[in-house]
């Protein structure tokens, strides 16, 4: 269930001191991260915002996105071993961050953008997908805008769980919107896949940490998990990247085909990834 509540980033704030200081009575403007526009009453003290007033923040962080906590602003991060935060983009979708590296490519175009190319290279209308790494739902966002039946979607993190709350642009399952297609849990897939029944999806997205960080999760064993819960003729999207192709000549996505393709798939290179079709 999503959290209400403003989010400021610090140009938002900076407007809000700015039209106070000005003496204007109200302020329109975006306060979740560009879905919206809403206009505010001001005062010399505070501001008020659907039926509830806040204060006026103090400096905001930089590359940070604040939420009411009940007495403050603050950002939208936490530690647990990691320091995982919700990082602005200029494409109003935010990404994320864990110990400072970006999780979602943001630098050309905005991270729903490139979700639906990738999503739609899998064709999901009409079927069921599984999203094995959620993240922030977009890939399970974009899955609902196309139509998709149902989509299992699995993300082991609780604190990207937690992000996702306060995230307008990630998918509710609980919203009449969803309409009950989006079944998100809190598990590791690498586990959780073994439940699965053989060919019971018709689709499969996979985007997982960099290799480094879940080595697991490129295994030939899960490769073969993968081959074994997708019908033939389904589709499946991987992202890659290009990691340590500069630093150590690796191949990353041309190693990752040949094992996918050991698995049971016709597997070609496609966007930043492998898209392989089940034999």
């Amino acid at each position: 269930m999503h959290s209400p509540g403003p989010l400021l980033t610090r140009p938002i704030a900076e407007a809000l001191h700015a039209a106070r200081a000005a003496g204007t009575a109200t302020w329109t403007g975006s306060f979740d991260l560009g879905r919206s526009r809403d206009t505010v009453a001001l005062s010399a003290e505070d501001w008020n915002w659907r039926d509830a007033t806040y204060p006026y923040p103090d400096k905001l962080k930089d590359r940070a996105i604040h939420h009411w906590d009940g007495e403050g602003f603050s950002p939208i991060s936490r530690f647990s071993g990691s320091l995982i935060k919700l990082v602005p983009t200029e494409w109003g979708a935010p990404t994320f961050e864990i110990d400072g590296i970006k999780m979602l490519p943001t630098s050309k175009t905005s991270p729903i953008d490139d979700a639906q190319r990738k999503v739609a290279l899998v064709q999901p209308r009409g079927r069921i997908v599984l999203d094995t790494c959620g993240g922030l739902g977009y890939f399970a966002a974009c899955c609902l805008e196309a139509g998709a039946a149902r989509i299992l979607s699995f993300e082991k993190n609780p604190d990207v769980l937690w992000l996702r709350t306060l995230n307008p642009w990630s998918p509710d399952p609980d919203a009449p919107s969803s309409g009950g297609r989006l079944q998100l849990t809190h598990a590791d897939v690498a586990e959780a896949i073994t439940s699965i029944a053989d060919a019971s999806v018709d689709a499969l997205l996979h985007d997982p940490p960099r290799f480094g960080i879940a080595g697991e999760l490129y295994s030939q064993d899960f490769y073969g998990q993968l081959a074994r819960v997708l019908r033939r003729g389904g589709r499946l999207f991987h992202y890659t990247g290009t990691p340590n192709r500069l630093t150590s000549g690796r191949d990353v996505p041309r190693e990752v085909a040949r094992r996918l393709e050991r698995a049971g798939f016709k597997a070609e290179l496609a966007l930043d990834g492998v898209l392989a079709t089940r034999r």
